[in-house]
């Protein structure tokens, strides 16, 4: 391995999560008072097919203590974006569930990134952006599988 091999691999993580970081900031200047991004990230991960799993499994999904995923959750069902029902499988957990009004609030936050979207669109292509998308997806998976 080449001694500066190591280097240029911090350095793709160091953009990443300055990106992170922006991108994060972007995302809570158009999220309704009180929602940060950590609500905002279950109410996403809840829409994209993960309905129905334990506190638990998602706070594992997210690899943070249970305690804080509860809290998120908390929040969450306070406002009317989840529902937690008994877990059918035993009776004694709870299980989470988006609401339409956890859609909807996803679907307008979104919306409300267009003009930030359009911004990156306008100094971006798509094709650059896809071929970025599919190294990052391809690092994603192998860091995924191995931790």
């Amino acid at each position: 391995m080449d001694k500066n091999t190591p280097a240029i691999y911090f350095e793709l993580f160091n953009e990443i999560a300055i990106i992170q970081q922006l991108s994060r900031a972007a995302l809570e200047a158009q999220l309704p008072d009180g929602f940060l991004q950590p609500h905002f990230a279950v109410v996403n991960h809840l829409n994209r097919g993960h309905d129905g799993g334990t506190p638990l499994v998602i706070s594992r999904a997210f690899q943070l203590p249970k305690t804080t995923m509860s809290h998120t959750l908390s929040g969450l069902e306070k406002h009317g974006l989840i529902e937690m029902r008994p877990n059918p499988k035993d009776g004694r957990s709870k299980c989470v569930w988006l609401t339409d009004q956890g859609r909807a609030f996803r679907g307008e936050t979104i919306e409300k990134l267009g003009g930030y979207m359009a911004g990156v669109a306008e100094h971006f292509d798509q094709q650059q952006i896809a071929a970025t998308l599919a190294t990052l997806k391809q690092l994603r998976v192998y860091l995924d599988e191995n931790r």
